[in-house]
């Protein structure tokens, strides 16, 4: 055995570039013989990505809440399903991971890999995958662009927060709601008034606070730079709405991944963080959210979905600035316009939201990592 073996375990894994984030992607199989089980994966997996370090050096996390995304893939453990994944947010200058939520563009990359590994045999032209969330128990269907009935190397669709082109997969997210606490609105209210503004608090996707940002001296279209300026003053908002979510007490801490915090407002002219002029007649709802307490380069799409189940909501901060629901519904990020579709029963229930993203596969490597209080051999 080579030193370099003796001193760490070796991991094998995917970095697959899923919508807007970067998320390695992980066998069960080469997880489940880690001494001390859930504890064990915390600890290699910090070990892993370098979280201890804020800049995420000595590991292979890109040190900020898009790239320190980590997915377990494993086999089904229900009827009807192809995949069962587990998503771990993991910490930047903090040696935790976290399990509280879903993230819908590790979703899609799971989806792009299970076909690509064989997981999920291709069929010509597109290629379903049937996914559980074991976070959250949510499900999701990927359809995979499968052209002749094989993934392509590259793929040819763009979406807003990336320069390049990936493998088409649409998600289907199937009946979203209340995944965490039980119901869509978990206060009761389509408006919660906060210690200072008005928020609509939904759990769809995952529990988000979505402050009307009129009522907080906001617009809803400011920059990446200036939204991170603002941020400390929101920040006990999202705390209030934990607490009123019930997803922790007045004492307790609250996670850094849930609930999601964003605000929105109506359509305003604006540039995007690259400098493009997007007007206001080209979309239909400006919004700006936070993710592990930086702000949102895009939008993450359980956030997305989130605000798309608030848009079906008579009275909710998000309807107040849509008008009548019903239909796509085109969102003004910092990147730029992404279109979401929820989809409504006959009773008026939200029972899924369709979204288009992009994918592709960056590498398939075996990671080292150090051996060290906790973290014993595969």
């Amino acid at each position: 055995m080579s030193a370099l073996c003796r001193d760490s375990i070796a991991v094998p894994a995917t970095l697959v570039r899923g919508g807007t984030s970067k998320c390695w992607l992980f066998d069960l199989a080469d997880l489940s013989g880690i001494s001390g089980r859930q504890a064990g994966v915390d600890e290699v997996l910090a070990a892993a990505f370098g979280a201890r370090d804020s800049d995420q050096i000595d590991g292979v996390g890109g040190a900020t809440s898009t790239t320190s995304k980590a997915a377990i893939i494993g086999p089904a453990t229900a009827p009807g399903i192809h995949v069962d994944y587990t998503f771990g947010q993991v910490g930047i200058g903090d040696e935790r991971v976290e399990w509280g939520s879903n993230c819908g563009n590790c979703a899609t990359a799971v989806g792009l890999h299970a076909v690509r590994s064989g997981l999920v045999p291709a069929t010509a032209g597109r290629t379903r995958v049937r996914m559980r969330n074991t976070n959250t128990g949510g499900r999701i269907d990927a359809v995979v662009a499968t052209p002749d009935g094989r993934v392509p190397a590259h793929g040819d669709t763009l979406v807003p927060g990336v320069t390049s082109p990936g493998v088409r997969v649409e998600l289907e997210f199937l009946d979203p709601v209340g995944g965490t606490t039980g119901t869509l609105l978990p206060s009761g209210n389509p408006v919660d008034e906060l210690a200072r503004g008005e928020a609509t608090l939904v759990d769809a996707g995952a529990p988000a606070a979505l402050l009307d940002a009129a009522t907080v001296g906001l617009t809803g279209v400011e920059s990446v730079a200036e939204f991170t300026t603002l941020l400390p003053g929101l920040l006990p908002l999202r705390r209030a709405a934990a607490i009123r979510m019930r997803l922790a007490g007045p004492g307790d801490p609250v996670e850094a991944a849930v609930p999601k915090l964003g605000i929105v407002g109506p359509p305003r002219d604006y540039r995007t963080s690259g400098g493009v002029l997007v007007r206001a007649a080209e979309y239909d709802l400006a919004v700006r959210m936070v993710s592990m307490h930086t702000p949102h380069p895009a939008i993450g799409l359980t956030s997305m979905v989130a605000v798309l189940a608030a848009a079906t909501q008579p009275g909710s901060v998000v309807r107040r600035h849509l008008g009548a629901a019903g239909g796509p519904v085109r969102l003004g990020t910092p990147a730029g316009v992404v279109t979401g579709t929820p989809v409504l029963d006959g009773d008026g229930r939200l029972v899924a939201v369709n979204l288009v993203r992009s994918a592709r596969v960056i590498a398939a490597a075996t990671i080292f990592v150090p051996r060290g209080a906790g973290v014993g051999a595969a």
